[in-house]
């Protein structure tokens, strides 16, 4: 059963005890799977195939063939529900494209900024039971949209060596590159590193288990990587003419995901808080993954009453949550005073699942209260920006006197001697 607990008695601790750090044998164990891909390639990828996911794999890739079979088995209602959902992805994301400029306000004088496209990009995507679909559309599209290259996608196969076709179909429809069948701790490592087959990329993106996010921070300076992602969570901020029925479910919709999730509940009624409690209990027997959510619920999940909306805004900005429910009667009111959420769901009739699948809004976000600092994935994630300048020699030479001063108030003599050698040479 959810805990309820009054807001001012609670401690630092109980708003940012959310460490994503792999224990010590997790580290070893990615140590040993990376240093296996990185020397045996396509065999140890095949082997670890087998013995993690149970399938036989003579090809890593998904060939054309594959994808002809996944049209013809995806049913057509899903295959519509995917495009729709594409092009909703694409709309928001299209409005993140930065503008290069350029400065020229000055004599003699040109400088600007400029964005290019990373070159080549893996997308990682789990498999429960099967490859997410949504994962692929949320990851993918943004990078098509910022100009990338080459897009990979690597997902554990089903035992049968196979992968589902709908996500072969979200794949294409987001124009990947390549699908790979491989997962974990060595597809993170294949990506980084390259094999005979999987080729290296620039950057490791997409969700994973606790052996993917740790391979992901061991292989980060070697390639870059979009975050260290935790268990999902969801906070629901609601006030007492929130139905209990639809806070219930939106704190299981999260809960069903791991054992580890975070479900809160924060409110200025107690008595929702307490038929929030009893509505979780009743859904908790009807739900497919009930023993899932049961743990998460028992061990992660709580209620925090408040005194005030203020507080329970507060609350919300001390927790930085992944998803965030503002279900209020003026949910825009309250937003300006977000700080810290990931994404924001406005409104009792916008529950978070509107963004994991379909609305646009990226579902890649930051958890374990790293969105104090970190931003949903996004265009920006596959692009990199360069700045760009020219003097001319009248203008370098007005100014090579206080670049040289500063130079040598830092002690670098060769940088002054660089700035006034081409005023020494008129």
């Amino acid at each position: 059963m959810m805990r309820i607990l009054d807001f001012d008695a609670l401690s630092p601790e109980d708003f940012l005890n959310r460490d994503i750090q792999a224990e010590e044998d997790v580290s070893a164990a990615v140590d040993e799977v990376i240093r296996e891909v990185r020397e045996r390639g396509d065999a140890a990828l095949r082997d670890y195939t087998r013995c993690f996911d149970g399938a036989e794999i003579t090809d890593l890739w998904v060939s054309a063939e594959e994808f002809d079979a996944a049209r013809r088995a995806v049913d057509p209602y899903f295959m519509e529900t995917l495009k729709e959902a594409a092009k909703n992805i694409r709309r928001f994301h299209e409005r993140q494209r930065h503008n290069d400029f350029v400065l020229t306000d000055r004599a003699g004088i040109v400088m600007g900024q400029r964005w290019t496209p990373i070159e080549k990009v893996g997308i990682c995507v789990p498999r429960s039971p099967e490859a997410f679909p949504s994962t692929i559309l949320m990851n993918a599209i943004p990078a098509q949209i910022a100009g990338v290259t080459d897009v990979v996608i690597v997902t554990p196969p089903r035992p049968d060596g196979s992968i589902s076709p709908e996500a072969l179909m979200a794949a294409e429809l987001a124009e990947v590159t390549e699908v790979f069948k491989i997962g974990g701790a060595q597809a993170v490592a294949a990506l980084a590193y390259g094999t005979e087959t999987v080729p290296q990329v620039d950057k490791i993106v997409g969700p994973g288990g606790i052996f993917v996010a740790t391979a992901k921070r061991k292989v980060f300076g070697r390639v870059a990587i979009d975050m260290i992602a935790g268990p999902s969570e969801i906070l629901v901020l609601a006030d007492g003419k929130t139905n209990p029925r639809w806070a219930a479910a939106d704190l299981l919709s999260q809960a069903e995901h791991d054992v580890l999730s975070s479900a809160v509940l924060v409110t200025d009624s107690r008595e929702l808080a307490e038929q929030v409690r009893a509505e979780v209990e009743a859904q908790l027997k009807a739900l497919p993954r009930k023993d899932i959510a049961r743990r998460s619920i028992e061990e992660n999940g709580k209620i925090i009453v408040t005194d005030s909306l203020d507080k329970a805004v507060e609350a919300v900005n001390r927790i930085a949550p992944e998803h965030l429910e503002l279900c209020v009667d003026d949910p825009f009111a309250l937003l300006p005073r977000i700080q810290n959420a990931g994404s924001v769901f406005l409104g009792r009739t916008t529950p978070e699942a509107l963004g994991d699948y379909f609305a646009g809004p990226n579902h890649t976000l930051p958890t374990s209260g790293t969105a104090r600092f970190s931003s949903p994935l996004g265009v920006d994630d596959f692009m990199k920006r360069s700045s760009f300048l020219c003097y001319d020699r009248a203008a370098l030479s007005a100014c090579s006197g206080r670049i040289a001063d500063f130079a040598r108030r830092e002690g670098l003599e060769g940088h002054a001697r660089s700035a006034l050698s081409r005023k020494e040479s008129e």
